[in-house]
């Protein structure tokens, strides 16, 4: 009987890890996805130079930032991959929506500026996973910035 407890408890554990994890994720990307419809009018560009007939308006630096952390499911998942080799799958849904949730704030600001476009946009990451320490929750960070162009001051 000890022994069936001491195996269904971490079982029903990562389980539950698993579905509140999956709910918080999709929560997530629908919020993500309704911001972006929302923002799609605020065009984003890599180049470092504005066209010409932008020049003379209104410049202002913009920028949004976002730590995401993994959950334990993710992590024990990623272990087990990372031990026989491959693609780390479960991270990749994290670093999409830490990437598109700082682009998302940089536009937001760039909103709040009344701003049309945002170029030479940058975006730098860094992981945490370190500063958590052994056994700890990794974690990263994602900070998109750019130059706002907007017609009013």
């Amino acid at each position: 009987m000890g022994l069936v407890i001491q195996l269904l408890i971490p079982l029903a554990l990562a389980l539950a890890g698993l579905l509140i994890g999956a709910l918080l994720e999709r929560k997530h990307y629908r919020s993500i996805r309704a911001r972006e419809e929302a923002l799609r009018h605020i065009l984003v560009f890599n180049e470092k130079r504005t066209p010409m007939a932008m020049t003379g308006q209104h410049f202002h630096l913009v920028q949004g930032s976002v730590v995401i952390s993994s959950d334990y499911f993710k992590n024990i998942a990623a272990g087990l991959k990372s031990f026989f080799g491959g693609r780390l799958t479960s991270y990749e849904s994290l670093m999409d929506r830490g990437r598109r949730e700082a682009i998302l704030r940089m536009k937001e600001q760039a909103a709040s500026v009344g701003a049309t476009a945002i170029f030479a946009v940058r975006l730098e990451t860094s992981t945490l996973h370190s500063i958590a320490g052994r056994g700890g929750i990794g974690c990263a960070e994602f900070l998109a910035y750019g130059t706002a162009w907007s017609t009013r001051p």
